[in-house]
């Protein structure tokens, strides 16, 4: 079992850690995870403080990411981490038909996964997902904007990573769950902030995936979604 302390924050910024910073809330932090929607700065804050590696997805409100993006932050939809072994990959923006900076279609969305394809088969799967916004049926929302995405589920099937965490559900909307679980995965909605122990089972493969095998097999996943 490998064991990592993550800081997850998402969609708020904490007005205690940003106005109140106490360095002893967050020792033996191995890894800061933002979900999205928060200030570049604050994200900078973090990483300089808490003096761990931080890995970001954009959310739907972060088009000044693409002026000035978070600095010393690795953004996880270039590519994939590994930080003590875990692999982290990660899928940005929110379900939306406008063409505005992340915000996509569930087409837009399944270009993106098969764009990664050749990572994930390079790395033998992945241990973490983390987006913005969750998936499909998954503590998402009612509305069309705040519905989740099919292919986070069809990720979930094939690949069944220890975590899926996400952010954009605020507590306070309609259908946000703090927790859940789908399969193999534990869901964590990552709103606001909060400090996880991930536990990563010993044993998972990390043999190199043949990309035709495994796009083939990610393609029938996705098709049997209903």
């Amino acid at each position: 079992m490998t064991r990592l302390r993550a800081l997850v924050v998402s969609d708020q910024e904490s007005k205690f850690i940003w106005d109140y910073f106490d360095r002893s809330r967050f020792e033996g932090i191995d890894v800061i995870i933002s979900c999205g929607d928060l200030k570049a700065s604050y994200l900078a804050f973090l990483t300089t403080m808490v003096a761990a590696p931080l890995l970001y997805v954009p959310g739907n409100h972060d088009a000044h990411y693409l002026r000035t993006p978070p600095e010393g932050c690795d953004d996880l939809t270039g590519r994939m981490a590994v930080i003590k072994g875990v692999r982290f990959i990660g899928f940005g923006g929110a379900h939306s038909a406008s063409p505005k900076p992340f915000h996509y279609t569930e087409k837009d969305l399944t270009r993106q996964i098969v764009r990664r394809m050749p990572e994930i088969c390079l790395h033998g799967g992945f241990d973490v997902l983390v987006t913005h916004a969750p998936a499909l049926g998954m503590g998402d929302g009612d509305d069309s904007f705040h519905r989740g995405f099919r292919g986070y589920l069809a990720l979930m099937d094939q690949f069944q990573p220890a975590y899926h965490i996400h952010g954009h559900q605020h507590m306070n909307y309609p259908g946000a769950k703090a927790q859940m679980t789908y399969r193999e995965t534990s869901i964590i909605n990552g709103f606001g902030y909060q400090v996880i122990d991930l536990a990563i089972p010993a044993g998972r493969s990390r043999k190199r995936l043949s990309y035709i095998k495994t796009r083939y097999e990610w393609g029938r996943a996705y098709a049997s979604i209903i």
